[in-house]
């Protein structure tokens, strides 16, 4: 939570084994021990405008987390706010709740749509995936087909499995499916 930069499994058990603990793999601060600290980090990189700080004090709002009352309002102007400084996760977000009609937002398919693409854009493949649902439930298996595979070479096991479900169904071709698995692996 310190300084919210994304470390690999790898470099994170490397950190481990050198023996620094639960300290931060990127930048080295120790492990906050409580709620407050957590949230005083949180807090200090939003008001640097670190758009993954504020995508996740968003999500604090909306699970009541770190001593936060809930507050869907805040935390979609929170990420709101994240995806204008260019948080695929916060768009992801934003395109479920508008799209579904979720959090006390005005259902609009179409908005959400633009989310996700906006998020696919950055490499999200989450938003990739919803994308190939969208173009399924339109009757556009190639275009699914086509969002799928791009999310199961992002490593979306939930993409491949739609692969693997569209092809036993006959609406993905046999190369289709092994052009997922073979990307997937």
């Amino acid at each position: 939570e310190c300084c919210m930069k994304a470390v690999c499994n790898g470099c994170s058990l490397a950190v481990l084994q050198q023996g620094y603990g639960a300290d931060c793999p990127f930048c080295r601060t120790p492990e906050a021990e409580n709620d407050d600290l957590v949230l005083g980090m949180i807090q200090k990189r939003v008001a640097a405008r670190d758009p993954i700080a504020i995508r996740r004090l968003g999500d604090f709002h909306l699970n009541g987390e770190c001593g936060l009352e809930k507050n869907t309002t805040r935390a979609l102007e929170l990420w709101t706010e994240a995806a204008e400084l260019g948080s695929m996760e916060a768009l992801f977000k934003l395109g479920i709740a508008v799209h579904q009609g979720e959090l006390g937002v005005a259902q609009d398919e179409i908005k959400g749509i633009r989310y996700w693409e906006a998020a696919a854009m950055q490499g999200c493949a989450e938003s990739r995936h919803m994308l190939g649902f969208v173009e399924l439930k339109n009757s556009n298996c190639d275009r699914a087909v086509r969002h799928f595979l791009i999310s199961a070479k992002m490593g979306f096991k939930d993409s491949l499995d739609k692969i693997k479900e569209m092809f036993a169904n006959g609406h993905a071709s046999k190369a289709q499916y092994a052009e997922g698995l073979t990307g997937y692996q």
